[in-house]
């Protein structure tokens, strides 16, 4: 079992497998030009794997695949039939844009994934574009159709913004209703590299949108989940996740791991250490013992909370959110 210095049990790693994404997301990265790490600064699947083997064994049960954006490094559904050869009952699962789910859900399917989270913040043509800074949302629907229909779980993430989206969250809420499917709103995250002129809507503002056509009562925070829970007055769940609130990090379970190797405590924190020297040499008990020091200084709660205005440096396409 994983232990970090505040005496949570640390079960789950995220892991991004690139910081190359096919979108331009205006809460994201809207100015990124197409430059990145070079290809050969990254871990190998195989050298990733070999973390991963470890951190299982020290008691990581689930696992979730990001970016950037996933589906674009090749042979991405050979690394997840590693995992899931490897541990089958493993909670295995991928954050996405869903943009190219058309051509590879079945493949993901068929090499043991269990779960998707896809991005949906508009069911608008021209607002997705304008979101994204691409035309986006027919593929992305197809996509979400497509996990669907192969069988894979499926949850939609939307972050309201005021003034482009915020409109939208009840028409966002009955499209997953229809469909079975759970959305959770996300707070919008302030960070360095977004778009000057973002201002995103607090969870309390985001429940008040809901309200206009529902009543909603409290379901709370399910075991570890980052995501707050509600029930409409039609039996319909729904979450929300607000890092502004100051209970958000009280069970954190989570370590993160770039494509380059660094070992990531918190989402918010630049503070970082690298196993790339260690897996690369193959040296595998050094690489758990840098997982543990990472641990030991995992932060007790981030920066985001309603008195601090802080802005994160923190590029979140290197961690995936």
């Amino acid at each position: 079992m994983l232990i970090d210095g505040h005496g949570r049990s640390v079960n789950y790693l995220r892991v991004s497998v690139t910081e190359r994404c096919n979108f331009r997301c205006r809460y994201c990265m809207p100015d990124k030009p197409f430059s990145w790490a070079p290809r050969e600064n990254l871990l190998s699947f195989e050298e990733l794997f070999l973390f991963i083997k470890a951190s299982i064994d020290e008691g990581i049960n689930k696992i979730r695949i990001t970016g950037g954006e996933p589906l674009l490094r090749t042979d991405l559904d050979g690394f997840i039939k590693m995992i899931s050869d490897y541990k089958s009952d493993i909670d295995l699962a991928l954050t996405t844009n869903g943009y190219l789910l058309p051509q590879t859900a079945q493949k993901l399917k068929d090499a043991g994934l269990k779960r998707l989270n896809i991005s949906l913040d508009s069911l608008k043509p021209e607002v997705a574009q304008q979101i994204a800074q691409k035309d986006v949302l027919k593929d992305v629907l197809k996509g979400i159709e497509k996990a669907l229909e192969v069988g894979l779980k499926v949850k939609i993430n939307m972050v309201p913004l005021k003034g482009i989206n915020d409109n939208e969250i009840v028409d966002i809420l009955d499209f997953c209703k229809e469909r079975n499917i759970e959305v959770r709103f996300i707070e919008y995250m302030e960070n360095a590299l977004a778009a000057d002129d973002l201002k995103g809507l607090l969870g309390k503002e985001i429940l008040e949108k809901v309200k206009e056509k529902y009543t909603i009562s409290k379901i709370g925070r399910e075991g570890e989940s980052p995501s707050f829970s509600y029930l409409t007055d039609d039996g319909y769940k729904f979450g929300l996740i607000d890092p502004h609130k100051h209970d958000f990090c009280e069970d954190c379970n989570r370590i993160r791991l770039t494509a380059e190797g660094n070992l990531i405590p918190c989402l918010y924190f630049d503070e970082a250490m690298s196993i790339k020297d260690a897996v690369q040499s193959g040296d595998v008990p050094k690489a758990v013992e840098i997982l543990k020091t990472v641990l030991k200084d995992k932060p007790k709660e981030n920066r985001w909370n309603d008195e601090d205005s802080e802005t994160s440096s923190r590029a979140f396409y290197e961690t995936g959110g």
